[in-house]
């Protein structure tokens, strides 16, 4: 039964796409940033092995004691697990490489699907208050994906403007429908933003085409450029937002969050 008592939880959303390089992490990142500068409190979760958005925020290897995979799995002090970061109002409960051997470990576990859901809803974590919460998904639709979509409440999808890019996504939405029928109904497709945009070439301008017309209002109106401020700002351990203010991706990532969020002032009036 649902405790009328606790305070409503942070909208979740899944950054998923099991193609590598679509530009996901980037978009985790830096849509944190930009929801965070516009005063929203934001966690990201690091669901990825590689951990690159721990990497790219500034969180070194030797800083991330409790990881994702502890905070699914054991009773930890959320103060020692959720990290504050040096960029306003977002913080991160970061990944190392002990999560690939995730899938392997968590199959006998009976609650495997669910475990992320749980320690998401945990009564602990509503004193962070946190408005958002964006789990940036490893690159295929493993146990940790399949986590990620039964705890969110929608997916983000990232589509790269290259050849082959819409041919993955039937996959995605074949897990996501899955998930839906089994395990959570409510899930729904946040929507699907297209990332290393060119608009001087025909290939990008062809694929914005086919995702529109395929994929209808289910697309994002704003697009992200290809950007070398983008490509830059994770060697210096930050978003494009601190990195470079005024460039292209920091304009472009701020217009999604607020594209993303009047969607959701949209939904709930």
């Amino acid at each position: 039964m649902t405790d009328l008592t606790r305070p409503a939880g942070p909208r979740i959303i899944a950054v998923a796409n099991q193609k590598g390089g679509v530009g996901k992490t980037t978009t985790t990142i830096n849509l944190a940033a930009a929801l965070g500068e516009i005063g929203y409190n934001v966690l990201i979760v690091d669901l990825d092995p590689q951990g690159n958005a721990s990497t790219g925020l500034g969180i070194e290897p030797e800083d991330r004691e409790y990881t994702t995979y502890e905070f699914m799995l054991e009773d930890l002090d959320l103060d020692d697990v959720i990290l504050d970061t040096n960029t306003r109002n977002l913080s991160l409960i970061p990944a190392t490489v002990d999560l690939s051997s995730a899938d392997i470990e968590l199959i006998a576990n009976e609650k495997r699907s669910h475990l992320l859901h749980d320690a998401l809803r945990q009564p602990a974590l509503d004193g962070f208050e946190f408005d958002y919460v964006l789990i940036d998904c490893p690159p295929s639709l493993n146990l940790l994906t399949v986590n990620a979509m039964v705890a969110a409440h929608s997916v983000l999808v990232p589509l790269q403007s290259e050849f082959f890019a819409l041919e993955g996504l039937s996959q995605l939405m074949m897990t996501i429908r899955e998930v839906r029928q089994t395990a959570n109904p409510r899930l729904r497709i946040e929507g699907v933003v297209l990332t290393m945009f060119d608009a001087r070439n025909n290939l990008s301008q062809q694929v914005e085409q086919d995702a529109r017309e395929n994929l209808g209002d289910l697309v994002f109106n704003v697009v992200i450029p290809r950007n070398v401020r983008v490509s830059e700002a994770p060697s210096y351990a930050m978003p494009v937002l601190s990195y470079d203010s005024t460039s292209k991706g920091s304009i472009s990532y701020r217009a999604l969050a607020r594209e993303m969020v009047q969607k959701h002032e949209t939904l709930a009036a």
